[in-house]
């Protein structure tokens, strides 16, 4: 038997009902043009994903009702089955997939795996469906299920394949982290073999506040094919599905009879449809990403995303003809064009003349537009205006900081004059020992390099320069010692252990929860572990107010990582 079968792998707003029902027709009608005989759609389609707090509005919970019923009666066009995600809403709220067709909801899923963990918190608003779903359609049996049930071991699709399941569809929105592709293509193919079932995964796709999803909408067979749709864009996956193919693998290897035969499923029927039109869907793969190209894919949607759904059309940041800058400048450009590109350029007299012609070389080189702002007046009068108060004190730190701070005030008050969007330049290593200012470089709306480490960052934008195919981000700053240049021959490495070594160290301790004393068995050095994870401890009060990152490791700052501010526990 063969279904065509559309995965509809579209970029939703949180909250934007309308926008996102104006997406799903949209998406029915590519469908229903090429014959498709299901579509298939992300988790939370109506709503988008994560609605968070929206989910505690009555308000918003009944609108999105009312729009599932608008789709729904838009299917009575065609004969198209449709699956997407929404809330579903009585007493209490559930993760939901609703089953349309013929211009009716034939049925509701109710998601029953509930992720609590990572940047999920499903559990603090949904409760938990207690029955899988069963579709006959025609000889075609199909399991319906969200996200997280199919990475649960024992999952709905246990139930589901026991009675007969062919064709297991799947909505998800899966937040993208660096190679965690090749965990799902594999965890699929794994599903799909041990069950003797195809599995359909739909993704989400486009960025949401600091998460971004990647798409990758894909078909597992149990013969180990699969087919993957584009990465970091919408997409329309249209395959022929031979589900004898499931079945002939049940009858060869018989799985299923070793499963747990007492189980407990809703069932409906949904007439099926099936296209005229010759087959002109092959199994397809796209080109796997080298691990770089796929981060500045992510970061990319993450700033375009950002600045369009939240109605921004150009940034603004500060050039320091330093590298972190530098990157985010050439991201930026590359994601919305270089003429909504805004650089600032805002030189003391601690600035060398190397970082202002890196600055201007930079800018030169990405075709954006500079300006040049001299803070060393404002610094004056500042220290003037403190003299009273600060009298009998030498200078110290505090007054590199009111440097930064001062830029910070500048970028600020060019965003409220001219309607630019900020973005912060700092990257993960400095946001986990605190070396940046708070109200000065931390300063913005948008931390892009908040969740890469500063040897990564080197890494990306060696990247760019292969991309661009010519020198965007200058040689220079590649090959200087970085620095603040908040006093004269500052270097980072003043304050900080080489980042070859506190990136490893930080990330030891970060996303794979090493403590000190595990660090150490690693082969590094005591005191500079010690000396590492007391910096990361001390500043959790600065990332308290970062702003917001594109998340693109599997724990970074933000809702990854929820330590308390006050905090005597220091073994770790």
């Amino acid at each position: 038997m063969i279904v065509r079968t559309a995965l509809a792998q579209i970029n939703t707003t949180v909250g934007d009902l309308e926008g996102n029902k104006s997406k799903i027709i949209e998406a029915i009608d590519k469908a229903v043009a090429v014959d498709s005989g299901i579509v298939l759609f992300p988790e939370l389609t109506v709503t988008g994903y994560p609605p968070e707090d929206l989910l505690l509005n009555t308000g918003f919970l009944r609108e999105n009702l009312a729009t599932l019923n608008e789709i729904a009666y838009y299917t009575a066009r065609s004969e198209i089955m449709v699956v997407l995600g929404f809330v579903d809403f009585s007493n209490e709220i559930y993760n939901a997939a609703a089953v349309l067709n013929a211009g009716e909801i034939k049925a509701v899923y109710r998601k029953m795996s509930l992720p609590n963990y990572s940047v999920f918190d499903e559990r603090r608003y949904f409760s938990p469906g207690k029955h899988p779903l069963l579709v006959r359609y025609g000889g075609t049996r199909i399991g319906i299920n969200i996200c997280e049930d199919l990475w649960v071991p024992s999952g709905p699709i246990n139930d589901q394949a026991i009675a007969g399941a062919n064709l297991i569809l799947n909505l998800s929105a899966s937040p993208f982290t660096a190679m965690k592709d090749r965990t799902r293509s594999s965890l699929f193919l794994t599903r799909a073999m041990e069950y003797s079932s195809t599995i359909v995964y739909c993704n989400l796709v486009g960025g949401q506040d600091d998460l971004v999803f990647d798409g990758r909408s894909c078909v597992a067979m149990p013969d180990g094919r699969i087919s993957v749709g584009k990465a970091f864009e919408e997409d329309l996956l249209v395959l022929d599905i031979d589900t004898d193919v499931s079945t002939r693998y049940n009858l060869f290897e018989g799985k299923r009879k070793d499963y747990s035969m007492q189980v407990s499923l809703e069932e409906v029927s949904v007439k099926p449809f099936y296209g005229q039109s010759p087959s002109v869907c092959p199994v397809m793969k796209n080109e796997e990403l080298d691990s770089r190209d796929e981060l500045i894919a992510a970061l990319e949607l993450g700033i375009r995303d950002y600045l369009k759904k939240n109605g921004f059309e150009k940034v603004v940041l500060g050039l320091s003809g330093g590298m972190d800058s530098s990157l985010v400048a050439a991201l930026a450009a590359r994601a919305i064009d270089r003429d909504n590109v805004k650089g600032v350029m805002m030189p003391s007299k601690i600035t060398s003349e190397e970082s202002k012609r890196d600055a201007l070389e930079l800018a030169e080189n990405l075709g954006i537009e500079i300006l040049d702002i001299d803070i060393d007046g404002i610094m004056r009068k500042v220290i003037k205006t403190l003299e009273p108060a600060f009298f009998g004190t030498s200078e110290d730190v505090t007054e590199e900081n009111l440097q930064a701070r001062i830029r910070g005030m500048i970028l600020m008050a060019l965003s409220n004059k001219f309607g630019w969007f900020v973005l912060t330049t700092g990257n993960k290593s400095e946001m986990a020992t605190g070396y940046a200012t708070l109200y000065g470089d931390m300063a913005g709306g948008l931390a892009v390099l908040k969740d890469l480490y500063k040897t990564q960052v080197y890494k990306i934008a060696e990247r760019i320069n292969e991309l661009e195919r010519k020198i965007v981000i200058p040689s220079n700053v590649f090959s200087k010692a970085p620095s603040a240049e908040l006093r004269e021959g500052q270097t980072d490495q003043d304050s900080l252990p080489p980042y070859e070594v506190l990136d490893q160290i930080l990330r030891l301790h970060i996303e794979e929860g090493l403590s000190a004393e595990e660090i150490v068995l690693e082969g590094f050095d005591e005191g500079t572990v010690e000396h590492s994870l007391r910096l990361l401890r001390r500043n959790e009060y600065k990332r308290k107010q970062c702003p917001p990152g594109i998340k693109v490791s599997k724990r970074a700052f933000g809702k990854d990582w929820r330590m308390p501010i006050t905090n005597h526990y220091r073994n770790t």
